[in-house]
């Protein structure tokens, strides 16, 4: 059992991938998924015992041709919970090495957002309160987004190989009192390392907005020289 905590550097700590199939007859009936927060709330359940604790971990929630799968990305081991069949869960540590490759092909499920500055009359909005995340939608801009992210997150995009995948709204329901929606989009394609570090503290860290709503985890696939 790992001894990392949430005080351990992304850039240090231990990784683990959990992935979970759950039938969608099981999805409906039996857990009573209506949305992103169901599954947010679920997956907490793998990590039992951190009652105020901070979220150490990313999920991504993909359908298959039969089933969810739920990708869960952590510092810690996960338990699994009593919802999951065991033949359905199974959980790795990420070797050090996984991250020493110079060039991945990766997909990353995210939800592009901005902060405007300005009112629709122009104005300056003094109170960073009331500025509200807006979805970014227009290819250019998500692209110019990604670039972004990259450039701080220690990689480089290969702009040739992106593709920006528009997923639809995914709305949420919370605590039965509240709701709210994001804006979903998929990226696919090849990136270079710049920075391992960084690169590895972006992949622990996730990257956007909504990652309790199954965002931001970088799935990756090393990149041989032949590719």
């Amino acid at each position: 059992m790992s001894t990392t905590t949430l005080d351990t550097p992304a850039t240090t700590a231990t990784l683990y991938l959990t992935q979970i199939l759950v039938p969608y007859e099981d999805a409906a009936r039996l857990l009573r998924i209506r949305d992103t927060y169901d599954w947010h709330q679920r997956v907490w359940q793998a990590f039992g015992g951190r009652d105020g604790a901070a979220r150490d971990f990313l999920i991504r929630v993909d359908r298959k041709e039969e089933a969810y799968r739920v990708l869960i990305l952590s510092r810690s081991v996960p338990a699994k919970p009593d919802w999951c069949p065991t033949d359905c869960f199974g959980t790795k540590e990420i070797p050090d090495k996984f991250f020493e490759h110079p060039r991945y092909r990766f997909s990353l499920l995210a939800n592009p957002t901005w902060k405007p500055v300005k009112d629709e009359n122009g104005n300056y909005i003094a109170d960073a309160k009331k500025r509200k995340r807006r979805a970014i939608t227009k290819r250019e801009d998500l692209v110019a987004w990604l670039q972004r992210k990259a450039e701080a997150g220690g990689f480089r995009i290969n702009a040739d190989s992106l593709r920006t995948i528009p997923r639809g709204r995914e709305f949420f329901h919370k605590d039965g009192r509240s709701h709210g929606t994001h804006t979903a989009v998929e990226f696919q394609g090849e990136l270079t390392v710049t920075d391992p570090k960084m690169f590895r503290a972006t992949v622990a860290a996730g990257i956007g907005s909504a990652k309790a709503f199954g965002f931001g985890l970088l799935v990756l696939a090393p990149l041989s020289a032949a590719d």
